[in-house]
């Protein structure tokens, strides 16, 4: 079978080497000397300030929440994963939805100031499959109203915007480190920010607020990321040139292939693809249900993402009609994009869609 993504293993005699090391100092959790490595690696790849890893990428965007005190409504995508708007109403803050460009699939700058109001206290844009949003847009937006920004970047590792992370935009972005995103260290997630005072209290906060072994400073929980997570963002990180390469290697075969009979999505001009995702857009739902069908058929899953479009959910009471994201949500698919699939496997999904 074919999934639309698979986990990256690297070598496991590498991996082994990190656990003889966790297994020699007995420090399995709690700012391990592994995971105090993988920050300052994943720094200086990235190109950014300050990062905190954290146990998944659900909390990263509460703990972002939580740090910068939000409350009332937050104005934000419709069309993401079920997370980025779970965890708004989990800290009991009201999603409010600004409809998407249908091109960029990324939250439309135009839309968002209509929706601010006096209870309103942040954005939360995704950069969708890694595609940068108009961060200069949104962020005079911000400026002007005096909201946060908050950047779901969970698919976004290793995109760029004019020669720089993606990452260094707004007040806080956050990332997922699930298991089948480009870059996993099993499960994890960090928070990425350039304000240091903001940083010192996200790090307080994952572990209960706690300072010092006789001083708790603050409200905290536990989200931290634990070493054996550590070791595999490790060697993860030793080899993601070359998963990179790999996914672009493959993405450009279904561009090349593809174009001719769906629509892709347009990228940011000032960024970067990263090819975490393979995203295609159907005419029709209709036709996009028929392909999906003929794949599964030949053992291959593709993947609806992402469907519904969040303003349908029934638990948030939205009476928001977001007609761009309904629109796309009915008719995108994501193809199998992963560092081992076969380009011989490629051409296949690609023959069945050209014939059906």
């Amino acid at each position: 079978m074919i999934p639309v993504t698979k986990a990256y293993l690297p070598n496991k005699e590498k991996y082994q080497s990190y656990v003889d090391r966790i297994f020699q100092s007995g420090w399995l959790t709690n700012n391990g000397s592994l995971l105090q490595e993988l920050e300052q690696r994943l720094a200086d790849y990235l190109g950014v300030k300050n990062i905190i890893l954290v146990a998944n990428g659900s909390f990263a965007l509460q703990l972002a929440y939580k740090a910068l005190a939000l409350e009332g409504e937050v104005i934000t995508t419709p069309f993401s994963f079920a997370a980025t708007t779970s965890t708004l109403a989990w800290e009991g803050l009201k999603p409010v939805f600004a409809d998407i460009n249908s091109e960029t699939f990324n939250i439309d700058p135009a839309q968002i100031e209509a929706q601010i109001n006096p209870n309103t206290s942040a954005i939360v844009p995704v950069h969708v499959f890694g595609n940068p949003c108009d961060v200069d847009a949104i962020q005079a937006i911000a400026d002007k109203h005096k909201l946060k920004v908050v950047y779901d970047a969970a698919h976004a590792f290793g995109s760029e915007y004019k020669d720089q992370s993606v990452l260094n935009f707004g007040d806080i972005s956050t990332l997922s480190f699930h298991s089948t995103k480009l870059f996993h260290t099993i499960e994890g997630g960090a928070v990425i920010t350039n304000d240091d005072e903001l940083a010192r209290k996200i790090r307080l906060m994952i572990n209960f607020g706690i300072s010092s072994p006789t001083s708790i400073e603050s409200v905290g929980t536990n989200a931290k990321m634990n070493e054996f997570e550590a070791a595999m963002g490790l060697c993860v990180l030793d080899e993601i040139d070359t998963i990179r390469q790999r996914r672009e290697d493959i993405w450009q075969v279904y561009t090349n292939e593809l174009s001719n009979i769906v629509e892709l999505q347009q990228w940011n001009e000032h960024g970067k693809n990263n090819c975490a995702y393979a995203p295609v857009l159907f005419e029709s739902e209709e036709q996009l249900l028929r392909i999906e069908a003929k794949l599964k058929e030949n053992d291959i899953s593709p993947r609806r993402y992402f469907y519904p479009s969040l303003d349908t959910l029934s638990y948030l009471d939205s009476k928001q009609v977001c007609n761009n994201s309904r629109d796309i949500a009915s008719r995108i698919l994501c193809l199998p994009i992963y560092p081992t699939l076969k380009l011989d496997d490629v051409q296949k999904i690609i023959n069945i869609m050209e014939s059906n």
